[in-house]
């Protein structure tokens, strides 16, 4: 009887691995980005002014918001658990995420574009910026192009990739780190290449758990199939 009891919890407790590795993930950017708006408010010199933002901050804060939202908010899309017994809020969250993902990649590529380039910023990082950005506003304009013809499954794929874009920051904080480490402070090349590689990385594990899934939802599809057959079902086959 106690092992019965403890199997759902377990799972359930497994479930929330995702979405809790997501959020300890993203903390990083959300961090810095709210230093970055407690120095634009004036409040506290916590961290250096940066003259590009200080003459135009809207752009700026706007990522950052929605930003924090996307990285915090999008985490919890991925326990299906709580997904499946909360259909409503995770519609509703959906639709404020796909908001707040259209305006971080959007206001990113207005940054990348009308800002003055950061120093270390070379033509490889800013033409990634421009190819990533919008790539995570055309992955959330298929996802939810798929959602209206009730294609759940490319919903999801799309909606995953674009978050997987929106956490490169976190992954890019990691990689610089790195980086750093092995050699030293990186020049304009090096700096592009590590911070394409956070993309990258966010991009090939969201493919991965794409593929994942795919693969279980076609199995447990088969295995209804041969347990619970329909009619229609019966007819094709003898077809």
């Amino acid at each position: 009887m106690s092992r019965t009891a403890k199997a759902p919890a377990t799972a359930g407790s497994v479930g929330w691995l995702v979405p809790a590795g997501l959020l300890l993930l993203g903390a990083l950017p959300v961090a810095a980005g709210a230093l970055r708006l407690t120095q634009l408010s004036g409040a506290a010199d916590i961290m250096p002014a940066n003259p590009r933002f200080s003459a135009l901050p809207l752009p700026v804060v706007v990522h950052i918001v929605s930003a924090t939202v996307f990285a915090s908010l999008g985490a919890f899309q991925f326990a299906a658990g709580f997904r499946r017994r909360r259909p409503g809020w995770h519609r509703a969250a959906g639709r404020l995420l796909v908001a707040c993902g259209l305006l971080v990649g959007l206001s990113g590529l207005w940054m990348t574009l009308f800002y003055a380039r950061p120093e270390g910023t070379g033509d490889l990082l800013f033409g990634l910026r421009l190819v990533f950005g919008s790539a995570m506003v055309v992955s959330i304009a298929l996802g939810v192009a798929a959602i209206l013809r009730r294609d759940v499954n490319r919903h999801r794929a799309w909606m995953t990739r674009g978050y997987a874009i929106g956490l490169g920051a976190a992954t890019q904080m990691l990689t610089l780190m790195v980086g750093e480490i092995v050699a030293g402070r990186p020049g304009e090349l090096s700096h592009g290449l590590l911070m394409g590689a956070g993309w990258v990385i966010n991009l090939a594990v969201a493919e991965w758990a794409i593929r994942k899934r795919s693969a279980l939802s076609s199995r447990l599809a088969s295995n209804r199939l041969i347990q619970h057959p329909t009619a229609a079902d019966v007819a094709t086959v003898q077809a």
